[in-house]
């Protein structure tokens, strides 16, 4: 029955979207909310168990308080939860070839899915309530959320680790360990549910970019590029949506200097009017359902009389392109963030293309947890993070940029690309393809 009706609400979602012209009315935030807990619950029932099996952790403690909760709870507490109450702590229990067990030690059951246990009556203290599940249990290891690399994963505050221990019986205290694998493993994760809706999601993200950077929006001599900043997002406010960072709209033209590339990171000017000839840049990502993107494009202003894009522009984003099918070929189960870095910059050496890559995992965060395929300023890899393996079913911001030589503007073009994809059955697609060519402002 279940599958029925999240089969029938994403026939909802899609309907909405594709079958009108203009942008569509998103699911009301009730339907959003059930499709959300319904994938919680789908997660916690059926992947968490797969997950601390893979890790060897029995027990997986959660403790925050309220307003400063841990990274990973926000994304298990229910869709009518916005924040822990008081002090909300979440047990998983695991035990071997049993169904896993989902404890609340709070004053409430959190929603429907984890089910309160703390008798106020004969625990006063909250800590001792959460003590007497661990002995009753008696997991063998006890996994909690510190981590030295992940800050994903480091979200058991000081204080409330300090209280923990105090109270943990000694005999326990050995069984304690990092939970950072399984809080990556539970953030990186995409479940089946969750791959159905997401390439939805990434459309959504384009069409919007479509409208925005378009004769719509932009009028050149006029349109700066923080009124796109900004149109873009009062589009978002205007159907519902919202964004997990500031967009961002750059420049390169051909009578800058070679200094474009840090201006579209740093010292980017506000108050760039949009000229003809420009080459566009946007960064811009959307969140719905729980779910990120994050998509750069580019796009050109035609000059009097342009009916295409120059030809060295076109060259070079092929280039881009070429970079984008290099490094997710290099994309295998096991191999760490650093080794894909490597072996994907060696290649487009060895073709001549110069390249920086910076490619980061995508998901319920924007800069979500899993491997780092390097940084824009680490090309030699990125310790830690970057030494984190690559498995199946996780979604990455394919995010780079290859610079070449344009003949029409002698300079360097950075062409800076990103697109959100998933690698799965052993292959990486992106969700919903990619940009083959640079559009123009006008369209052709």
């Amino acid at each position: 029955m279940k599958k029925i009706l999240f089969c029938a609400i994403l026939f909802l979602i899609c309907f909405s979207l594709f079958s009108q012209n203009n942008f569509p009315d998103l699911l009301s935030e009730r339907e959003q909310a059930r499709v959300i807990d319904e994938i919680l619950e789908d997660r916690l029932d059926n992947l968490l168990p797969q997950l601390m099996d893979r890790v060897g952790i029995d027990m997986w403690i959660i403790i925050s308080r309220e307003y400063n909760e841990d990274p990973v709870m926000k994304t298990i507490l229910p869709s009518t939860w916005l924040s822990a109450r008081r002090r909300t702590i979440m047990v998983f229990y695991k035990p071997k070839n049993a169904a896993i067990e989902k404890i609340a030690i709070a004053r409430y059951s959190v929603g429907k899915l984890l089910k309160g246990e703390w008798n106020i009556d004969v625990y006063p203290d909250q800590w001792e309530a959460l003590v007497n599940i661990i002995q009753s249990k008696n997991p063998q290891k006890i996994g909690l959320n510190y981590s030295k690399d992940f800050g994903l994963a480091d979200g058991l505050v000081s204080t409330e680790y300090q209280a923990f221990m105090s109270k943990l019986p000694q005999e326990y205290h050995e069984r304690v360990v990092s939970a950072e694998k399984l809080a990556i493993a539970w953030l990186e994760t995409r479940s089946a549910k969750e791959l159905e809706i997401y390439p939805m999601i990434c459309r959504m993200g384009h069409m919007i970019l479509q409208e925005g950077l378009s004769e719509k929006v932009i009028h050149p001599g006029i349109t700066t590029t923080d009124d796109v900043v900004w149109w873009l997002r009062q589009r978002l406010s205007e159907l519902g949506l919202k964004t997990w960072f500031h967009p961002s709209v750059s420049v390169q033209r051909a009578d800058m200097g070679n200094n474009e590339f840090l201006r579209s990171f740093s010292k980017r000017p506000e108050q760039d009017v949009i000229l003809p000839g420009d080459l566009l840049h946007v960064d811009f990502g959307i969140t719905y359902l729980r779910l990120n993107t994050d998509q750069q494009q580019h796009f050109y202003v035609l000059k009097p009389g342009e009916t295409e894009v120059p030809e060295g522009l076109r060259k070079a984003f092929k280039n881009g392109n070429r970079l984008q099918d290099i490094l997710v070929h290099q994309f295998q189960a096991g191999k760490t963030g650093n080794e894909i870095l490597r072996d994907a910059l060696n290649q487009a050496n060895k073709e001549g293309i110069q390249a920086s890559i910076y490619t980061h995992p995508i998901g319920s965060h924007g800069h979500a947890a899993g491997p780092t395929i390097g940084l824009w300023d680490q090309q030699q890899g990125v310790k830690g993070q970057g030494d984190y393996p690559l498995y199946p079913n996780t979604c990455y911001s394919i995010e780079l940029f290859a610079a070449s030589e344009v003949k029409e503007w002698g300079k360097i073009v950075r062409i800076m690309l990103e697109e959100n994809g998933v690698f799965t059955n052993n292959q990486f697609y992106f969700l919903d393809g990619r940009m083959e060519e640079i559009l123009t402002i006008p369209r052709r």
